[in-house]
């Protein structure tokens, strides 16, 4: 293959004046060749978008690059502005992050991408042709309705046919380069199934090179032909995508993949201790030296260079297809697994469906010692305010901390406290609508969120809600966290009905139902220092203050932070931290209930495992229910016991872990299973997506039958009558005929195997030739 683009030691530098120069890309270098992707990842704040950026000429103002960028032996750092703008669109071209802020807002999609043809095409198209062309590159990248999407504004479509419209006029002129940012970071499953189809469609209509900036490690093992692990501004590890994943050279490196949680198998992600350097603030060795278990002193006064390792020389392996890491014990790493570098903390007391074996924790998080468990927490609703000294935890004399009801009081359970079949919540019937006002029409519609909603949650039992965006996870989770009556059926929490309790009940009742939201830092005060951010719940419920300067600390610890971080301000900690922090506040009246809505999708992979790593632990330890929202099945096959699928605002298909990942009913389910991306090259390669044509709906369409039909892989080659039922029947949920308390809502649910490794059950499967019809009476 012929080079097309060529970096060498490139370098960007921040600051400047009066402020000090940040060196935040350093010394970055590798070649494109034409038709090969290569994937750039790491933590955020490695560098990587600016590496992108800069390749373009792009760079933030005030930014110094140094280096070489050649394209197609045209050196492009220090070209005149004007050359580069000729450059940029024709023959090396940008795909965004946000599309919505890479289209402008005031023109249609299809006016976008004909200027872009009209501006670098000679001879110049005319405004209809090209407006023509525009038409067929959104139908070349699977936008559904080309023509009305073309006249659309990027407002009025989906972030996916978003995305796909930017795709479309990056691969508008053919260019010879083209380099995305996170282009499915935001994006639903299936949706990014789509997003990455369009994208390798565009690149082998165009012939070009692909730079693939991601931080999702299984879109990488699937799209990439190579790949550039970056940390603290510079190329750690490079090399065959299958060599660098198979037997990583670099602790961080392993540490990353590590921490990656997989949809196919209950495995303990391996938290990477620590946080990156700040931009810039690198020191004279290694920077993830203080970081690294392996590191010796020599690591601290000279930084590594990247040298082959597939050798015993490490000499001599120089060159584009070589496997080269930044370590001076390459040696040491290839004989270590992730586990035993970072080992998780949580060796026992995993959810049902998988063990762990035994570990340790990182000396970098000092926690409380375990409190014992055998009682509910949460439930002591009819005590008074606190009072006295701080009491030991678990003793007798702990009960107004928690320790349950007293007898014949209006919140008892009827089961013992520690009794762990003793239901936390109990949701029947739940439905939620609202009206949607469209000002531009001055009109309104009525939106079916949620539909027919029954789900159980015992203590001690974690139950994740999954589904595509609009899916009615997260107006379920705020049904629940109100505590007010709904529109319809009944939220039960510790057996008492919500819509028929008094304002007094009430507030006490709300101590038991705790919140962990998807962003921490729009729910932190950030005029307030943590230790009061934390303190705050038990101040609400009148605690003496003796008790909260007692308990934070130990709340603190809990969570792997420091007491000395109570006087610190949120914006002082990272999105890891800041997200225990709110665990931390939630847990500080200690609930029977913890609602988690998505709480680490807005963080790195490595961040992330150090999140569930806690969590699964202060389960073992404190024993809450749990009631995740997510849209990532990854980490919901690593956190949960129990699983419901929603689709359109209804439960398609319920059961454990086990049962639904390893055995999906629902043609949904199988297609949610099918797009989540594996890292494991050879493996993720193998598989067929199971593609659902369209957009997921917004809540529950107006139809009679059920709500899955217009996307339904399996209904399309169902004889007319089988069809029409499926047109005008809603399915309940009724148990599957295995044993088990697996349920699904499908007229003619899969009754085939359904094995991860074996590749041939990923294709979108044939239905029986006449599928079996259960009774619905």
């Amino acid at each position: 293959m012929n080079t097309v683009l060529e970096v060498r030691d490139l370098s960007v530098t921040l600051g400047g004046g009066r402020r000090p120069p940040l060196p935040v890309v350093r010394g970055v270098g590798f070649t494109l060749r034409r038709g090969e992707v290569l994937g750039l990842v790491g933590e955020s704040g490695a560098g990587k978008t600016l590496t992108a950026l800069s390749l373009l000429g792009l760079a933030p103002d005030g930014a110094r690059v140094d280096g070489s960028v050649r394209l197609l032996g045209e050196e492009l750092v220090g070209l005149p502005v004007r050359e580069l703008a000729g450059i940029r669109g024709r023959r090396i071209a940008m795909i965004f992050q946000d599309p919505l802020h890479a289209l402008t807002p005031v023109r249609r999609i299809g006016d976008q991408i004909a200027e872009a043809l009209r501006i670098h095409q000679r001879p110049r198209p005319r405004r209809e042709s090209a407006l023509r062309r525009a038409v067929e590159l959104l139908d070349f990248v699977g936008v559904p309705e080309p023509a009305r999407a073309a006249g659309a504004y990027p407002h009025q479509l989906s972030g996916g046919l978003r995305q796909r419209a930017v795709i479309a006029m990056a691969m508008a002129n053919g260019p010879d380069v083209l380099v995305a940012d996170e282009p499915t970071s935001a994006l639903d499953v299936t949706v990014q199934a789509q997003v990455l189809g369009a994208l390798a469609d565009a690149r082998r209509e165009t012939g070009a090179a692909l730079l693939l900036v991601s931080h999702d490690l299984g879109v990488i093992a699937g799209a990439a032909d190579r790949v550039a692990v970056m940390y603290a501004g510079r190329i750690v590890e490079t090399g065959p995508v299958e060599a660098v994943f198979a037997r990583p050279r670099m602790p961080y490196t392993l540490g990353l993949i590590g921490s990656v949680p997989r949809v196919d198998a209950r495995v303990a992600p391996t938290p990477v201790p620590g946080t990156a350097p700040p931009a810039g603030v690198v020191g004279p060795g290694c920077a993830f030296a203080s970081r690294c278990p392996l590191a010796e002193p020599e690591c601290e006064t000279a930084e590594p260079r990247l040298l082959g390792v597939d050798s015993p020389s490490r000499a001599g392996l120089h060159g584009v297809d070589a496997h080269e890491a930044a370590c001076l014990r390459a040696r040491v790493v290839a004989r270590r697994t992730a586990a035993e570098l970072f080992p998780p903390s949580t060796g026992r007391g995993r959810p049902s469906g998988g063990q762990l074996g035994p570990a340790s924790r990182p000396a970098t998080f000092p926690l409380h010692p375990p409190r014992p468990t055998g009682r509910l927490l949460g439930t002591s609703l009819d005590v008074g305010p606190l009072s006295g000294p701080s009491p030991d935890v678990g003793s007798s004399s702990h009960r107004s901390l928690g320790a349950g009801p007293t007898p014949g009081s209006p919140f008892a359970t009827g089961s013992l406290p520690g009794d762990p079949g003793t239901v936390v919540l109990r949701v029947s019937g739940l439905a939620k609508s609202y009206t949607a006002v469209s000002s531009w029409r001055r009109g309104a519609r009525i939106v079916r969120a949620v539909e027919e909603v029954d789900l159980e949650v015992r203590r001690g039992e974690t139950l994740a809600l999954v589904g595509e965006s609009g899916a009615g996870k997260s107006t379920v989770l705020m049904e629940i966290a109100s505590l007010h009556a709904p529109q319809a059926g009944t939220v039960e929490v510790l057996g008492q009905d919500t819509g028929a309790l008094s304002r007094h009940l009430l507030r006490r009742l709300r101590g038991a139902v705790q919140i962990v939201p998807q962003d921490p830092m729009s729910s932190l005060d950030p005029r307030m220092p943590v230790g009061d951010i934390v303190a705050e719940p038990l101040l609400a419920r009148r605690t003496p203050r003796a008790l909260i300067d007692t308990r934070v600390p130990r709340l603190l610890r809990q969570v792997g932070l420091d007491p000395a971080d109570a006087a610190g301000y949120p914006h002082q900690f990272s999105g890891g931290q800041r997200q225990r922090i709110a665990i931390a506040r939630a847990l500080a009246v200690e609930p029977a209930l913890l609602l988690l809505d998505e709480p680490v999708s807005a963080l790195d992979v490595s961040v992330q495992a150090g999140i569930l790593d806690l969590l699964l632990r202060l389960k073992q330890e404190l024993g809450p229910a749990y009631l995740v929202v997510s849209h990532d099945l990854a980490v919901v096959r690593q956190i949960a016991d129990r699983v419901c699928v929603m689709y359109a605002g209804r439960t398609v298909e319920s059961g454990t872990v086990a049962e639904v990942f390893d055995g999906p009913r629902h043609p949904y389910t199988r297609a949610l299973l099918s797009a989540v991306p594996l890292p494991d090259p050879p493996v993720e390669r193998a598989r067929r997506r199971i593609g659902l044509p369209g957009e997921p709906p917004s809540g529950a369409p107006r139809t009679t039958g059920c709500r899955f039909l217009a996307r339904c892989p399996v209904a399309g080659a169902l004889p007319p009558g089988e069809r029409r039922r499926c047109a005008s029947e809603i399915p309940a949920q009724l148990p599957t005929a295995h044993l088990g308390t697996q349920t699904v809502a499908c007229h003619f649910p899969h009754g085939d195997s359904w094995t991860w490794h074996d590749r041939r059950t990923f294709g979108q499967p044939k239905p029986p030739e006449h599928p079996p019809v259960r009774d619905q009476t």
